[in-house]
């Protein structure tokens, strides 16, 4: 009875599909109107901050000077090639930005990342619904928390005199005097990380949540009949179950690699921990901003959204390869 009624409801469907393939496109642009027209003030939004400034790449094949006036953008024959590229190439700067820029987003990727998947899990096995919401909420506000707000909250707590962090230490007797974090450069990456976690788990765990609670409850009940535990649940419903999800977001993150938070990092570091806070974002703010270079600027820039988008359509390759699941 039940795959008599799966067949029949299949075959309806695709006949309803084919129906609606065979109408003709003014129909089909009918009675898509409403969604079309609430989609158009995002495609105008696209269209005017972000496809329109793309012309502005070619300041990185330019000689641009911005005291010039914009009239001279547009006009000025006054194209050098290649030679910002290979003066950021040649620079005694890039191998330590690039550097830094990957260990940043790998270490980023190795710890920020399957935490929400974690916390979404262990959410999604709570049944009191006070408790669970409770939690949730504390989860999520540190989101909320402006950047800045945050950057201070970690020098107050870190710091070397006051901060609760180093009192810490020493009232348990792990360390004999007072660690200076925020100078120290070994300590710049394991700061940026947990800070970063603690900031954003709560509310990354969101669309993990709402893909579990789009996993069939009748497969949890049958595991259960069949003797599972909640560990065997969640290693093959739940986590099978989001997988399409992991998958998608994982995608996302491996294409924006060479991305890192600009102000974040900006606010953390110092000049004596250049070494290892220094990051392409920074590098452009430096020589874009503050010294004017808008040429080495842009291409810096431009050289960075390259390499994202080819680790992106590398990565997307290799999901679509090895599962079902792609971005496109």
């Amino acid at each position: 009875m039940c795959c008599e009624f799966c067949r029949r409801g299949k075959g309806m469907q695709g006949t309803q599909l084919s129906l609606n393939s065979k109408r003709p496109w003014t129909v089909r642009f009918r009675l898509s109107l409403p969604l079309l027209l609430i989609f158009t003030p995002v495609l105008i939004w696209f269209i005017i901050f972000c496809y329109v400034p793309m012309y502005g790449v070619v300041i990185a094949f330019k000689d641009f000077k911005g005291w010039e006036g914009i009239v001279s953008f547009f006009t000025k024959d006054d194209w050098v090639g290649l030679k910002w590229f290979n003066d950021f190439f040649s620079s005694i700067y890039f191998w330590r930005l690039f550097k830094n820029t990957i260990l940043l987003n790998i270490y980023n990727l190795l710890w920020s990342f399957p935490i929400p998947i974690l916390f979404a899990l262990l959410l999604n096995e709570v049944r009191n619904r006070l408790f669970k919401r409770t939690v949730q909420t504390v989860s999520y506000l540190p989101y909320f928390i402006s950047t800045v707000v945050v950057i201070g909250m970690v020098v107050n707590f870190l710091s070397p005199s006051d901060g609760i962090i180093n009192r810490g230490l020493l009232a348990i007797g792990l360390v004999e005097k007072p660690i200076h974090f925020i100078n120290s450069p070994e300590w710049f990456r394991t700061i940026y990380i947990t800070s970063g976690i603690w900031q954003t788990f709560g509310y990354s765990s969101i669309i993990y949540l709402a893909a579990l609670s789009g996993v069939n409850p009748e497969l949890y009940e049958a595991a259960e009949v069949d003797g599972a535990g909640r560990f065997r649940k969640a290693m093959h419903i739940s986590i099978p179950g989001i997988m399409p999800t992991i998958i998608i977001l994982l995608l996302l993150a491996l294409g924006s690699m060479m991305s890192i938070g600009f102000e974040k990092v900006l606010l953390l570091q110092k000049p004596i921990t250049f070494e290892t806070s220094d990051v392409i974002a920074t590098y452009v703010y430096r020589v874009g901003i503050k010294e004017a270079r808008f040429g080495i600027a842009t291409a810096v820039g431009f050289f960075n959204s390259v390499i994202n988008i080819i680790l992106l359509v590398f990565f997307n390759a290799v999901s679509r390869r090895v599962s079902d699941t792609s971005l496109w």
